[in-house]
């Protein structure tokens, strides 16, 4: 458990697939940053679960079930947040589908899941959430990934999928900058739960994984990964937007 912090005092966070993983892992940072946190998930339990955790450490938090592949959904998202927070200023778009397959043997059903739970869904939260971000001059962070920056093999859709969200996110710095939005994305290698059971299932994926990580270890969701994302929506990264921020204990370095 870190300590509490004051950077994001007064601020409201909404955290896409908040319920376990690298969502848990960000919106516990954010919220010992003193931001309220919204956490969304299609599991109410977990969602509350981790909405526990935050009050228990003298956070405050609030859940919204739903599913962020449904437009609809993410309309409410954003509307419950805003309504029950008063604005908001940071949207984390952390929900995401994952698929692993060979490429000669992904479906265009595995792409589209994908997709609609990653970049389309990025797109709509963030279309969503515009009027209140302009009040706010708010961040968006969306999550990318190391495996599709290096194109690692049977991630086909996902990684088409994370890349089409880091096009996304440069459009969108360029376009809304000028309202005092900043836009970045994170690329994290942490050991989530469905990390966890994917190494443990490819033992020699993992041993493999590990040797190609200089600082010799996977990220912790909410120590390495959630509060970089804090640092990052908060004022001491006021000059940064458009930017990809690999946080993979240096894995895609080149040479």
């Amino acid at each position: 458990m870190t300590g509490r912090g004051t950077r994001l005092t007064g601020r409201t966070a909404l955290v896409t697939g908040g319920g376990q993983g690298v969502g848990r892992g960000i919106a516990l940072a954010l919220a010992a940053e003193g931001a309220a946190v919204a956490i969304t998930g299609r599991t109410e339990g977990k969602l509350k679960d981790v909405a526990e955790e935050i009050a228990g450490r003298g956070g405050r938090a609030h859940t919204v079930v739903g599913d962020v592949g449904e437009r609809e959904d993410v309309d409410r998202m954003v509307a419950e947040t805003v309504e029950r927070f008063g604005g908001l200023d940071v949207l984390v778009n952390n929900a995401q589908s994952s698929v692993q397959r060979r490429l000669a043997e992904t479906s265009y059903d595995d792409v589209e899941l994908t997709y609609r739970s990653g970049p389309l869904a990025a797109f709509h939260a963030m279309q969503a959430a515009l009027p209140h971000l302009r009040a706010s001059r708010g961040s968006v962070v969306n999550l990318g990934s190391s495996a599709a920056v290096q194109g690692e093999v049977t991630f086909a859709a996902y990684a088409m999928a994370k890349e089409a969200v880091r096009g996304l996110t440069r459009v969108a710095a360029r376009e809304w900058g000028a309202y005092g939005i900043r836009v970045n994305v994170v690329c994290p290698a942490a050991l989530s739960p469905a990390a966890e059971e994917y190494l443990a299932a490819n033992p020699e994926k993992a041993e493999r994984v590990l040797a190609g990580i200089p600082l010799g270890r996977m990220g912790d969701p909410e120590t390495d990964i959630g509060r970089a994302v804090a640092a990052l929506v908060s004022d001491d990264m006021a000059y940064l937007t458009g930017a990809t921020l690999m946080l993979e204990g240096g894995r895609t370095l080149i040479g």
